[in-house]
């Protein structure tokens, strides 16, 4: 088993071990008072997953009930947030209790933030079952819903208890919810990890899963580190969002239906890169984003994407901010006006 401590203010460990799921009673036992907890997941996942999870913990003497909502990004939204809260009064959840995530990013964001604020805060458990999920939303504890106007407004940093990762899982995800994690593995190479790029440059969607053992481990570690210096997102840490300026306002121009969040992140580093990095590293990331069957750009004007900016969290006052990544490896964060934002993509 590989243990990384993330020692924010409330410290805690992602364990990543293949089986890990399998045994994940005896792991969150020792970790809670309770004995009652409820587990939040999607249809996809608890067709999968959830009896494993659900005997693995009853048989370490838990009560375990069950909320279940479909998948996709448009459920994480108020409505859906509602139904959990209504689930848990129902189920006679106190705060004493926990609360488990199973499945992927829009699973722990909504999750994560039902216990930031249910009974004004409770304990959860992350089991991330996506990539995306177990090398980057699963930590750091950032936890979210979607308004119609924009992606994660509303949201709370609440961090999780433990964080049980379990690469096994990965085998049943299909291709395009791989190559959607895949957008966000990228992004920790450009941003801090050549090394990492490099290996990614020299592998596609057919074969990266041979890696994920030191995959998973490595963006784990980078957002740790970053997460440490930077808990509540005020400075370092915002070097994570490197393409997600863009690739959210993607995301919101296509009512969050036509691209992934991971295609979203790979065509929005793309786009930055182009209007502000080197040709080489631009050329280098395109062809490393194609090897993964994620998109470099999308039909819609980079000027047009930069106009549906202004809503973004990462906008502070009449300043917005962006991540640069020159050299590959490296991150730099550039704060410049609204306007200024939407000259440097001016077509």
């Amino acid at each position: 088993m590989k243990k990384i401590h993330v020692g924010v203010g409330k410290p805690y460990d992602v364990l990543i071990e293949r089986g890990i799921v399998k045994r994940c009673g005896e792991l969150i036992a020792p970790l809670t008072k309770t004995r009652t907890c409820a587990v939040i997941t999607d249809d996809n996942v608890n067709a999968l997953y959830a009896d494993t999870v659900q005997q693995s913990l009853e048989a370490e003497g838990f009560t375990v009930s069950k909320f279940v909502f479909p998948h996709g990004e448009a459920s994480k939204c108020a409505e859906t947030l509602l139904a959990i809260y209504a689930f848990l009064c129902e189920h006679n959840i106190t705060r004493s209790d926990c609360l488990i995530a199973l499945g992927g990013g829009v699973v722990g964001d909504i999750t994560g933030f039902a216990a930031a604020t249910f009974l004004r805060g409770m304990q959860y458990i992350q089991i991330p079952t996506s990539l995306l999920a177990q090398v980057d939303s699963s930590v750091g504890g950032k936890t979210a819903i979607d308004l119609p106007q924009g992606k994660n407004l509303v949201g709370a940093f609440k961090q999780p208890a433990v964080v049980l990762c379990d690469p096994d899982v990965l085998s049943t995800l299909p291709k395009a919810f791989l190559a959607d994690g895949m957008g966000e593995v990228i992004k920790y190479g450009m941003i801090r990890d050549a090394a990492l790029f490099d290996l990614l440059c020299e592998n596609d969607l057919a074969s990266v899963s041979a890696h994920f053992d030191e995959i998973i481990p490595a963006c784990v570690g980078i957002k740790r580190d970053v997460v440490e210096h930077d808990e509540f997102d005020t400075g370092e840490r915002m070097i994570l969002n490197f393409g997600h300026t863009i690739g959210h306002a993607i995301e919101a121009y296509y009512h969050y239906e036509t691209y992934s969040h991971g295609s979203a992140v790979a065509a929005g580093m793309c786009i930055v890169t182009k209007h502000c990095g080197s040709a080489e590293d631009y050329a280098r990331l395109c062809a490393c984003v194609r090897r993964y069957e994620l998109p470099t750009d999308v039909p819609v004007p980079a000027s047009e994407l930069a106009a549906h900016c202004g809503n973004d969290k990462k906008r502070a006052g009449s300043k917005l901010r962006y991540i640069v990544c020159d050299p590959i490896g490296s991150a730099q964060i550039r704060t410049v006006t609204f306007e200024e934002f939407c000259a440097v993509f001016a077509d």
